[in-house]
């Protein structure tokens, strides 16, 4: 009888053991994904992909913990995750997007950039990916170098060289991988109406060409804010539309103020949030430049992290939301 339970032990442990090396990365994002929370989903994948044994699981566990820190904007995690992912020597995980060290690496320095940390960027930029022989990775590479160099702009007259090369970047045929990001980067730092057409021509179904549409809005990321622009106008969102869409967007602001009456009413618009307070004191700045009465609150996560989240109250037309991006501040309603 003691060798029955000694084996029916064993047995049951070996099983254990197994059920646990069993889960994938697969498993985990579908886990995560069913999570009532973005953040509750953060927390579980932030436990579970550690824990997991096999080394591609892993590296694919981890890049998508990025990926969502990143859509999240909570670039600085999003960066190292991209990191620890990509120093991994193992391929990709059954059912995971596939991606290349190479890209992974990439990934981490559009998050640096996106943070704002372009003297990190930059050290990954000079690191073994240089040397790839993907002409899209090296394109990739030319586009965040000049966006690096953006990020250290403190005055208009510095962004002369970067988007002289940026534009001759928009016509090159080694650099078409990348064209919809220099389109909207041109556009985004000159407001000239030629780069935003020619992203509606050419990339029609790009994100990018959402973005000039005003279809969709770019996360509140500090690369967009500090770059210092040669004009605050923002064509194809505040002024560039047709009486159509104007009255579209009027009716449509209509039925939104009565189905907020209704339902939940807007306290205030939320425009950034940073780990660095200095960021989100210098988004501050720039708003009450534009007339607005902004202010930050501050937001301690269950990781004990400290977020700075710059906001601008609500007013009794409920029109702060329009008039920041009409001045080109890009916001999220927080409801009552």
């Amino acid at each position: 009888m003691k060798r029955f339970f000694t084996v029916f032990f064993i047995f049951n442990l070996v099983f254990f053991v197994f059920a646990q090396n069993s889960n994938t990365a697969r498993k985990i994002a579908e886990e995560a994904a069913r999570k009532e929370t973005l953040e509750q989903s953060v927390i579980y994948l932030k436990k579970n992909v550690p824990a997991l044994q096999n080394l591609a699981e892993k590296r694919s566990g981890y890049a998508f913990l990025a990926g969502v820190l990143e859509q999240s904007g909570n670039f600085q995690e999003a960066m190292n995750f991209y990191v620890q992912a990509a120093a991994i020597a193992a391929g990709d995980a059954e059912g995971m997007q596939k991606k290349s060290s190479e890209q992974l690496v990439l990934d981490a320095v559009r998050c640096a950039l996106s943070a704002g940390d372009w003297a990190t960027a930059q050290n990954y930029l000079n690191s073994a990916v240089r040397n790839s022989s993907d002409s899209e990775i090296i394109a990739f590479i030319k586009l965040y170098e000049q966006w690096s160099i953006l990020c250290q702009a403190k005055t208009s007259a510095e962004l002369t060289e970067p988007v002289a090369i940026l534009k001759t970047y928009s016509s090159l045929p080694s650099m078409k991988s990348v064209q919809p990001q220099v389109l909207l980067t041109l556009w985004h730092i000159t407001g000239e109406e030629t780069y935003s057409a020619q992203l509606k021509k050419s990339f029609p179904k790009s994100l990018e060409s959402a973005i000039v549409k005003g279809e969709i809005q770019t996360l509140p990321a500090p690369f967009w804010y500090f770059v210092p622009r040669k004009t605050d106008s923002v064509p194809e969102i505040a002024s560039v539309q047709s009486s159509e869409t104007e009255n579209q967007s009027k009716n449509e602001n209509s039925e939104k103020s009565e189905n907020d009456s209704k339902n939940e009413k807007i306290l205030r618009q939320q425009l950034g949030l940073f780990k660095d307070k200095a960021n989100a004191e210098g988004l501050v700045l720039k708003l009450k430049e534009k007339g607005f009465s902004p202010h930050i609150t501050e937001e301690i996560r269950p990781s004990g992290t400290k977020y700075y989240l710059v906001v601008v109250d609500e007013n009794k037309a409920g029109s702060i939301g329009n008039e920041l991006r009409n001045a080109g501040f890009e916001c999220y309603p927080i409801f009552e």
